[in-house]
């Protein structure tokens, strides 16, 4: 009876196994309508004859065309078979499990499903699959439908500034992304070892206390400038004039070839640059030699100011004669010191 409903193509087939059938849709669906009857069958029969795994035929091979385009979709019955050859045994192995677990309240709620439910579960499984072999050929042009209403959807005019992603955006999304999943992963490892973030603190705190140390530190140096009171210009002292025009007249010394009195103005214009910034009090009084004394030996200006101090005690005080190399290496001293 169950051999008789399945279609002639399938009944002639080999009891088959492995083998392949290439079916259209058409084929298909009668297929799954004759395997539909066979199940009924055997829950029905459930004799030999009636759940023969034979009966259910080769595995198929549809084939359908859609928008000018072929496809094809491989279907097997290799779950159905084997539930066939359990069903010819009438249940012995599930009422053997059955009666194995019998007594016990949590062996009872995993009891496995009875061949009828297998049976049952079956056919749906074979109704669905003809409900989605039914719905297949026109889901193409659905489809194209769809895109012809999408496409007039993105035509009109509030769409047409609608634009794919920057690369700027994409790289900015990406970075997001992996920072999110950096510091998740981070997370996840501190909660198994919680000493790694006590020591991350302890580091941070270390980090900071060390940084605001530097910039305090860097503060002090430069900020000498604040420890010495505001005083009006005392006339005689060297920033009571302008160090541009001390500037000025040792580039015009110079220019008459008169070396010595150009390292003169120029010692007297980097004094008179050093004294604006407040570094100390004006004193009009003072030899060069104290000058250099107020600089502490730590103030990275200290060895430029030695060497143009020596040039010029050499040339002014010494009585040596200065040339234009002698000029130019305390212009670029001066330089140093803040005079160009």
């Amino acid at each position: 009876m169950a051999a008789s409903a399945l279609p002639a193509a399938f009944a002639q087939a080999p009891g088959g196994d492995g083998s392949w059938r290439d079916v259209s849709v058409a084929d298909y669906r009668a297929h799954l309508e004759g395997l539909d009857r066979l199940v009924a069958a055997c829950q029905k029969q459930r004799s030999a004859e009636a759940c023969d795994p034979a009966q259910v035929g080769p595995d198929d091979r549809v084939h359908w065309a859609s928008g000018g385009a072929t496809f094809e979709r491989e279907v097997r019955y290799g779950w159905l078979r084997d539930l066939l050859r359990r069903a010819e045994k009438k249940d012995a192995a599930a009422a053997a499990n059955r009666g194995s677990i019998q007594g016990t309240s949590q062996a009872t709620k995993n009891r496995p499903a009875s061949m009828d439910e297998l049976l049952k579960q079956a056919r749906q499984r074979l109704s669905e699959d003809w409900k989605q072999a039914s719905d297949a050929p026109g889901s193409a042009q659905g489809h194209d439908s769809e895109r012809k209403s999408l496409a007039a959807i993105l035509a009109r005019r509030e769409y047409q500034r609608v634009s794919e992603s920057s690369p700027r955006e994409r790289f900015i999304e990406w970075l997001e992304n992996w920072l999110d999943n950096l510091f998740s992963k981070l997370a996840e490892f501190g909660s198994r070892s919680p000493w790694i973030a006590f020591a991350l603190r302890g580091l941070l705190l270390a980090v900071i206390c060390l940084g605001l140390v530097w910039a305090l530190v860097r503060i002090e140096r430069r900020s000498r400038i604040r420890l010495v009171p505001e005083t009006p210009a005392i006339s005689g002292a060297p920033s009571a004039r302008e160090w541009q025009l001390w500037l000025q007249d040792a580039q015009s010394m110079a220019a008459q070839g008169l070396w010595r009195e150009a390292i003169h103005y120029l010692y007297w214009a980097a004094i008179a640059r050093l004294e604006s910034r407040r570094l100390w009090p004006a004193d009009r009084a003072r030899t060069p030699r104290e000058y250099l004394r107020l600089l502490p030996a730590a103030d990275p200006r200290r060895a430029n100011l030695t060497t143009l101090t020596r040039s010029f005690e050499r040339t002014w005080y010494g009585g040596r004669e200065a040339g234009a190399s002698d000029f130019k290496a305390a212009l670029k001293q001066a330089a140093e010191l803040g005079v160009e």
